[in-house]
């Protein structure tokens, strides 16, 4: 492992004075965070400085409903917690002698919220772990045809997509009450702003989006309602998409009022976390891979068009439209949430195991005694983490990891192997080689995680930025304002000159170092 700081110049020469501040709100399966970026430097050599101004709890709640138990988002806490994080944000940009020149908002994908003619949210977004949504997938692939949509929306096969969601609540008694479906940070922004809109890098997650045109697939929605008559109207409760970079408008009075902030333009950034995460990515001109290492870990890489062969489909790789007319061609690997999971079923049990307690001790396991296909759906819910791995530990005739070491190592050998086979599918099928790859997000932070990627992918790694989402949501809220100009590539050059990063070079692998697990059978 070796250390590469990117340079900084020293704060306090004439042309590293504080030019503009922005907000990203940044909105994770955890936790949510607002951040302020403040960007210094003279043209062409900007950088961006980040204050993290405030964080808040996030997470699925159970509620009792006619099935038995829903998953949910609490989004008015969410909404709380955002309105802080802005009065705060706006503190902090005033003790710089600046406004707030932009606001953005990036979260997780497919989940909505249902709002009625007269503004009013009809409950909470149900959550994308939820019990109900077993079996609902093979139902509409079954009647709207596997093959056909992928020719269409490009999408992995996931049990939680926003149509099969829709599907599955086509007969709550709020639907007949909405007039407006919307992603989560189009719900926010649109509180906002009163604009309601749907970002293209989100809505390309729901599929319903043709990943060619870039806008709502007509005769995908018209199939839908045509399969699910309850769903009838469901074309006229989408807002019109937009690319990343529009300026959706200034905040209402009434925010304005709350948060103690002027009219501050809201900017329609990447607003799926990953494609924020990716314009975060400190890429040069190497040909790169990325993981967006969280909660969930997404693998891939940047194309200019998307992949929608039989095979791509076969492979169940994905793909979700990006920045400045990208692709994010990648897979979805359960990601880290199989660990939080398990140190929360461990602290419930009474035995408060942190995680500074439990990577020592799965550096210092057996490496790849136990690797398991993380990927298999018995882990999508919530629940005893170790448990599940002992068994799929049996299953795969492999020794059943019993310490917190032996638990914790089986976790991060797994999910090594994991990004591996995917890097495999989305390099092969898309014909893009790959010389790097770029870690961003919570799971850089992990060194083993990183360093057991480079020695399974044998590709150096580089891990950073962790707020990659938040960077990148910063960066085109300042083109978009006329703060910052250039491409991808242009943004990208602001990242390495913002952050810190650590490279952790392929090690030759050991007879004792993970065991390949099969691939899953294609679909």
């Amino acid at each position: 492992m070796s250390g590469t700081p990117h340079d900084a110049p020293p704060l306090g020469r004439p042309d590293d004075r504080p030019r503009a501040a922005f907000a990203a709100v940044d909105l994770g399966a955890s936790s949510g965070r607002v951040v302020v970026g403040v960007v210094r430097g003279a043209p062409g050599e900007e950088r961006v400085d980040l204050t993290e101004v405030a964080r808040f709890a996030n997470g699925p709640v159970e509620v009792p409903d006619a099935a038995g138990s829903g998953l949910y988002w609490d989004l008015l806490h969410l909404w709380r917690g955002t309105l802080d994080g802005l009065r705060a944000a706006g503190a902090h940009a005033r003790s710089l002698g600046l406004a707030l020149a932009g606001i953005g908002i990036d979260s997780w994908a497919v989940d909505v919220g249902l709002v009625a003619a007269d503004g009013t949210l009809l409950g909470n977004p149900r959550h994308h772990r939820d019990p109900r949504l077993a079996g609902v997938a093979d139902d509409v692939l079954g009647r709207l045809g596997a093959a056909e949509q992928y020719a269409v929306d490009g999408l992995q096969v996931l049990p939680f997509t926003t149509s099969f969601q829709l599907v599955a609540g086509r007969r709550d008694a709020a639907w007949p009450l909405a007039a407006s479906v919307r992603l989560v940070p189009d719900l926010l922004a649109s509180w906002l702003t009163g604009v309601v809109a749907s970002e293209v890098t989100n809505a390309s997650t729901t599929g319903l989006l043709d990943a060619t045109t870039r806008d709502w697939s007509d005769r995908t929605i018209a199939a839908l309602e045509d399969a699910y008559p309850e769903l009838a109207g469901l074309r006229g409760r989408l807002a019109e998409v937009v690319e990343p970079g529009t300026v959706l408008g200034p905040l209402t009075p009434a925010v304005q009022a709350v948060t103690g902030l002027g009219p501050v333009p809201v900017v329609a950034v990447g607003s799926h976390d990953t494609a924020s995460a990716v314009v975060g990515v400190p890429a040069s001109d190497e040909r790169f891979a990325y993981v967006s290492s969280g909660t969930w870990s997404l693998v891939g890489v940047e194309l200019d068009a998307p992949v929608l062969t039989a095979e791509s489909r076969a492979a169940n790789v994905t793909n979700e439209l990006g920045v400045d007319g990208t692709v994010r061609y990648l897979k979805n690997v359960m990601g880290l949430w199989v660990l939080s999971e398990t140190l929360r079923t461990w602290r419930e049990a009474g035995d408060p195991v942190t995680l500074d307690d439990a990577l020592p001790a799965a550096e210092a396991a057996e490496p790849g005694r136990t690797v398991v296909d993380l990927d298999d759906d018995a882990f999508l819910p919530p629940g005893d983490m170790p448990s599940r791995l002992a068994a799929a530990a049996r299953a795969s005739v492999q020794p059943v990891p019993a310490t917190v070491g032996e638990v914790v190592r089986c976790v991060l050998d797994s999910l090594a192997d994991a990004y591996r086979r995917a890097l495999e599918q989305v390099t092969a099928l898309s014909g893009r080689a790959v010389d790097v790859v770029h870690v961003v997000g919570g799971g850089s932070q992990n060194a083993l995680l990183c360093r057991l990627t480079a020695e399974a992918t044998g590709l150096p790694v580089v891990a950073g930025p962790v707020e990659g989402a938040a960077l990148g949501n910063l960066l085109v809220q300042a083109r978009a304002v006329g703060v910052l100009d250039g491409d991808l590539a242009a943004l990208r050059a602001v990242v390495r000159r913002s952050v810190v990063v650590r490279r952790f070079e392929p090690a030759s692998v050991p007879a004792s170092s993970p065991r390949p697990v099969p691939a899953q059978p294609m679909l």
